[in-house]
């Protein structure tokens, strides 16, 4: 997989002044995020098309997990593949790949006659969706100038919170049709305008460098760049970068000096998934409606999480450049595990009892959406490639992404079986601990990366001790 992000190097810099960005560069970001789009739409649909497909399908508890949590294997999958494919096949293709496979099981998922069907399409889904997570960031990071980098990069991240917010306005807005299979098949048209549009977009200049092509990749960056750029510099530099730094493989990720970053990019994408922000996304509608609340309810209690879920976006991405991701996480998921802790201390009471009851499950459960979303689901993108060192970003970068699907996987294919066994009360108290696990983790281990160079952190990496406290020195 490659690398997510590089250190500006001079000829970066000396594009980082005032002149305007060619339009080329958000055309590029704003097409390939429609990925983002797709990847929050199709995770999130689930949530209210599921209340019409179990009595549809006359689907069990067990059926419901697997439909919902099939897609999380398929990502699995697709993020590996990715990777692969991008090295030999370069960015632009495998994005315009994603979207054929984003298109295609969006349909299927449609026209499924049965449950295993669906299963199948769901599988196919997250084939895109795992592809569409490894690569679109890649591919951004790739064609943006040094200065714009970031706020390109989180366009990513709010396109998948908005598209988690459409997927819920369309399962409110479809809820009296039953209509599931439209649920699922209008993801097909940001998909073919994803494959198309990307049909006019430029290769990845950096891929196009490392590949030998020099001239095509100076040509593209004459048209991402800003008017009198030292194009020539920039591709000089690419060059030497990838000649210096000779890729590592997975045997590589066992050297004793990386165990610290290793540790704190695969644990954090763990707890992103553990302190169970999933189980909400994918089953609040259904935990709400069983728990007595009526549909429409549940249903627009959907909408608010989606809106939640963009406004954590907005406010994270603003945060962790300002705050510090450190800090971000140890201010925000203390009130993430608060409001869990309150809404399982709410469902003991019996929600369906009283209206006082209602408000305090409704109200924690979008308390906890926003202080989760600030708190890590903010940072998880950004903190493995910052403190992974280049030589092994890619197998290391790639590890934590399945760490956090598999994760993911995990908590979709308990979440309602665990409710079952230990009750909704038990269950919200488990993620609360793991918030406070998550708290602890962080403090111990997780240094702080804002305003740091790359070269900086790996140079605390390589000093050994306590990484934490030897990015704190000068």
């Amino acid at each position: 997989m490659p690398e997510l992000a590089t250190t500006p190097g001079p000829a970066e810099e000396a594009a980082g002044d005032s002149r305007e960005v060619p339009a080329a560069v958000y055309a590029v970001s704003a097409v390939s995020a429609l990925g983002g789009l797709l990847f929050g739409y199709d995770t999130g649909i689930i949530s209210g098309a599921l209340l019409h497909l179990r009595d549809d399908l006359d689907l069990t508890f067990r059926q419901q997990e697997i439909i919902v949590s099939v897609i999380l294997l398929g990502a699995m999958v697709g993020a590996l593949l990715a990777g692969r494919l991008a090295v030999r096949h370069g960015r632009r293709k495998v994005v315009i790949g994603v979207a054929v496979v984003f298109a295609a099981g969006a349909a299927a998922a449609a026209a499924a006659p049965g449950t295993g069907s669906l299963i199948a399409a769901r599988f196919v889904l997250g084939l895109a969706v795992g592809g569409a997570s490894n690569m679109v960031p890649v591919y951004i990071a790739e064609v943006a100038p040094a200065r714009i980098r970031g706020r390109l990069m989180v366009l990513f991240q709010l396109m998948v919170a908005w598209g988690q917010l459409i997927a819920y306005v369309c399962g409110w807005a479809l809820s009296d049709t039953g209509g599931w299979r439209l649920m699922f098949g209008l993801a097909v048209l940001p998909a073919v305008v994803l494959g198309v549009g990307m049909l006019f977009m430029p290769e990845s200049p950096r891929w196009l460098v490392e590949r030998g092509l020099r001239e095509e990749g100076a040509t593209v960056l004459t048209r991402l760049r800003p008017p009198g750029t030292d194009v020539g510099r920039e591709i000089d530099e690419i060059t030497e970068v990838a000649a210096a730094t000779p890729a590592g493989g997975w045997r590589d990720l066992r050297q004793r000096w990386l165990r610290p970053a290793l540790l704190i990019a695969v644990g954090i994408a763990a707890f992103s998934q553990l302190t169970g922000i999933n189980a909400v996304v994918y089953y609040a509608p259904t935990i709400l409606v069983d728990a007595g609340f009526g549909d429409s309810v549940a249903l627009l209690t959907g909408i608010g999480i989606g809106v939640m879920l963009v406004i954590a976006g907005v406010v994270g991405a603003i945060a962790v450049d300002r705050v510090g991701r450190r800090r971000v996480m140890l201010w925000f998921l203390p009130g993430s595990g608060l409001a869990m802790a309150v809404m399982a201390l709410a469902f003991l009471g019996g929600p369906e009892g009283s209206a006082a009851q209602r408000w305090t499950v409704i109200t924690a459960l979008f308390a906890y959406i926003l202080f989760n979303g600030i708190g890590i689901q903010a940072v998880v993108w950004l903190i493995g490639p910052e403190i992974l060192p280049l030589s092994v970003r890619g197998p290391a970068t790639s590890l934590a992404t399945v760490t956090l699907w598999g994760v993911d996987l995990l908590i979709a294919v308990t979440a309602l079986t665990a409710i079952e066994a230990i009750g909704r009360s038990g269950t919200f108290f488990v993620y609360a601990l793991m918030n406070v696990a998550c708290i602890v983790f962080v403090a111990a281990k997780v240094p702080e990366t804002r305003g740091r160079s790359l070269e900086s952190i790996e140079r605390a990496l390589k000093r050994g001790g306590s990484f934490r406290k030897s990015l704190e020195l000068p």
